[in-house]
């Protein structure tokens, strides 16, 4: 959520080496057609997904573009963030060493761990 203060979804990870792109268009079947999403360079030409500008091979960005960028960035680093908490659990970021049946639930329960934690840590107002 745009707060940082929820988790809201979670695409368990398949075996093997699959781009976030893949996983996207996998997914993408099951959203509404009028939903809008943040994401960043790996998604350009993504009709949903809103995108940093690019600069071309020949040419840089103008001044404008980059501003959008800085302000896309600001809300997009939320979602690192929550993306980090994940990654100091060693789940996500180092291979997965127990049945591959176990998975979605561990990682389930990360996500729910990460989910408390956070609501420990934003005190509502």
């Amino acid at each position: 959520m745009p707060t940082g203060k929820e988790l809201v979804d979670v695409a368990v990870g398949k075996p093997g080496a699959t781009s976030d792109i893949t996983l996207w268009r996998e997914r993408a079947r099951e959203l509404s057609d009028n939903q809008k999403f943040q994401g960043d360079k790996a998604y350009v030409g993504e009709p949903a997904i809103d995108t940093p500008h690019k600069k071309t091979r020949n040419k840089g960005i103008t001044v404008e573009q980059k501003q959008d960028n800085q302000k896309k960035a600001r809300k997009r680093v939320v979602v690192e963030h929550l993306i980090r908490l994940v990654k100091t659990f060693r789940i996500a970021a180092e291979r997965f060493r127990l049945k591959s049946t176990t998975y979605e639930p561990v990682i389930l329960a990360v996500c729910g761990l990460i989910r408390w934690r956070i609501g420990a840590l934003v005190l509502s107002s």
